[in-house]
């Protein structure tokens, strides 16, 4: 979703393709990065939104750090039988989504210049919207479903720490 502040975003190609390259091959996922003017396989909402086939994340330069964690927490998040046969729509129920947008917090922490505190406004400045009015108090204040999703798929533990695994 656009909003006035959706050009204040951080853009993959600002942060180069190396830590990417390195969080997700953590998981044996695979990034295919494309030119700026390509279209993106598998992307929901249509280039620049990154996509997924599979167990590949697709993105470009031009397309939000936001959205690549947002789509690679998905690949992680969804069980093995509907990522053999993912292509575009990752399915899953609200609570999977929520533990999804849960995760890209976290896993921003390994980012280089990114974290948890740049990703949350990256979201609100992208037009993400939770009950509560912010990312940031969704994840301090209302996201103990996510989290406690998160742990039970044994994809994180009970401190927070990523247990870099896909679901199975």
């Amino acid at each position: 979703m656009e909003t006035s502040e959706e050009h204040l975003v951080q853009r993959c190609g600002a942060l180069g393709w190396d830590p990417f390259h390195h969080m997700l091959g953590r998981f044996g996922l695979t990034l295919k990065t494309h030119g700026e003017s390509d279209d993106l396989p598998g992307s929901y909402w249509g280039s620049p939104e990154a996509g997924m086939v599979g167990s590949t994340i697709h993105a470009r330069p031009d397309t939000p750090i936001h959205s690549l964690l947002h789509e690679a927490g998905h690949v992680i998040c969804m069980d093995s039988e509907r990522r053999a046969a993912l292509h575009t729509e990752a399915g899953g129920e609200d609570v999977e989504e929520n533990a999804v947008c849960y995760l890209q917090i976290l896993l921003a922490d390994h980012l280089p210049g990114v974290g948890r505190d740049r990703l949350m406004l990256d979201m609100d400045r992208w037009g993400y919207s939770f009950r509560l009015g912010s990312t940031r108090a969704w994840f301090e204040e209302d996201a103990d479903d996510a989290r406690q999703w998160l742990i039970e798929n044994r994809l994180i533990d009970p401190h927070e720490k990523i247990l870099w695994r896909l679901r199975g």
